[in-house]
């Protein structure tokens, strides 16, 4: 007889976490993924240089608040464990947050109330965000303790992640609201989005609760718990792709916004050819990561998506070029969704077979500390880039020069292409795989077993 425990986490609580996770993105992805930036911009008028300010300030403040709350979550004790009070009581003041951005404030119509509105908001906004999010994220590595269990957590959250993307990407062009149009109807639309994200996030707390604990007394200082995640030669390499990964998923939304109101291709064929290879690329990558590892599976996954997004930039306005770029994405999305957290694992395992201290909100932050930036350059790279091209936020949906158009393939797609091959590269120096790895994760696994018993 195996001497293996039969882990297995309830699906209640796999469908509240991964439900709760999902809205939480949702929130986000509609209001960072280029919604914040689009109805600040075109439809409010804050100027394009004012709104990149906003996001470059706006970067600084992401550099603070997700390392400190790292660490004061890995702290915390409550008899609701260390994570589950951020979920539980920031939900009411997440979704209030992302309720009031889209209302006009009365501060008058002048650039500096918009800017200061567009700056209070996302200031407000992302500080609950990051409290909640890094929570829901690092739930899977407390729930359970075996990769088998947790990896099921995360095929889960595939599916839920595809429509956390998806709503923002279809919701949103179909009822942003036009400049001089009546807003009403779409302020109703995300007060309805924001009230319901709520109450799941709320009630989702009642069915999963943290089995893996810290079970070291040594403390690390905040300064010292920080230079040892980038003493992590293993962690470094995966920023590299964490970045690039949370940059994409910004700028695919973003761009998404303005490639719908300028090209011809249908919505319900560029969605069906994205989720057609999102689903490809779960069967693929899900099968393959047994033989192939995660390290390749990454590097094979970042060359094609790569080859799809530069060949948008350029060929973009043909149609069929458009849609193999579109199933491309889509096997990068599920890549991003399946393997980057199956690193990720690793990564804070590794770490504590150094230190012996188990730090998954420290990790979590500091990997915030990196990639919420790629927020902010996403958002204002794609702005700046196409205004480079003569894109005119004023005119109406179908009436840029084909110039504008070729700025918004580019500014989608070019850098993209550019963050993937650095991050394939980057993989040749990636430490943990081969059979010492296997070896070291095997003795991680057995001393948490252990402990269970």
């Amino acid at each position: 007889m195996s001497n293996e425990i039969e882990e297995k986490v309830p699906l209640s609580s796999k469908l509240w976490l991964c439900s709760a996770d999902c809205l939480c993105t949702t929130l986000c992805s509609l209001l960072t993924g280029g919604g914040m930036t689009y109805f600040f911009t075109k439809f409010l008028g804050l100027g394009e240089g004012l709104a990149s300010t906003v996001w470059i300030i706006f970067a600084i403040w992401n550099a603070l608040n997700d390392p400190l709350f790292g660490y004061i979550s890995d702290r915390t004790k409550s008899k609701l464990g260390r994570r589950i009070p951020y979920i539980r009581y920031g939900s009411f003041l997440y979704a209030l947050f992302f309720i009031i951005t889209w209302v006009k404030w009365p501060l008058g119509g002048s650039q500096a109330a918009l800017f200061a509105q567009m700056l209070t908001t996302l200031f407000l906004f992302d500080t609950l965000y990051t409290a909640i999010a890094t929570s829901l994220y690092v739930m899977p590595y407390t729930m359970a303790v075996s990769n088998k269990a947790r990896g099921n957590i995360f095929l889960m959250k595939i599916f839920f992640t595809l429509l956390a993307m998806g709503i923002p990407l279809v919701v949103f062009p179909l009822i942003k609201p036009e400049p001089g149009e009546n807003p009403l109807q779409f302020q109703l639309i995300m007060t309805g989005i924001g009230i319901f994200s709520f109450l799941i996030i709320f009630l989702s707390t009642f069915f999963y609760k943290e089995k893996v604990q810290n079970e070291s007394e040594e403390e690390l200082g905040i300064i010292k718990s920080v230079t040892t995640c980038f003493k992590n030669r293993s962690f470094i390499i995966f920023e590299v792709l964490s970045f690039t990964v949370i940059f994409i998923q910004t700028i695919l939304m973003q761009g998404v916004i303005y490639y719908f109101d300028e090209f011809s291709m249908p919505m319900a064929v560029a969605y069906g050819l994205l989720g057609a290879g999102a689903v490809f690329g779960v069967v693929l990558w899900s099968t393959k990561v047994k033989t192939w590892g995660v390290k390749n599976c990454t590097l094979i996954m970042c060359i094609i998506f790569a080859v799809g997004a530069a060949f948008m930039a350029v060929f973009g306005k043909n149609n069929i070029v458009a849609g193999v770029a579109f199933f491309t994405a889509g096997m990068g999305f599920a890549g991003g969704m399946f393997l980057i957290p199956l690193m990720n694992g690793d990564v804070i395992d590794y770490d504590e077979s150094v230190t012996g201290i188990r730090r998954e909100g420290m990790y979590a932050g500091v990997n915030s500390l990196i990639t919420k930036p790629a927020i902010s350059f996403a958002n204002s790279a794609f702005i700046m880039i196409a205004g480079a091209f003569g894109y005119d936020t004023t005119l109406q949906s179908g009436l840029q020069s084909e110039w504008a158009k070729q700025g918004i393939l580019v500014a989608w797609m070019a850098v993209p292409s550019a963050l993937l091959i650095i991050c394939a590269i980057s993989l040749k120096f990636y430490p943990l795989a081969g059979e010492k790895w296997a070896e070291t994760k095997q003795m991680i696994e057995k001393k948490h077993k252990d402990s269970q018993e």
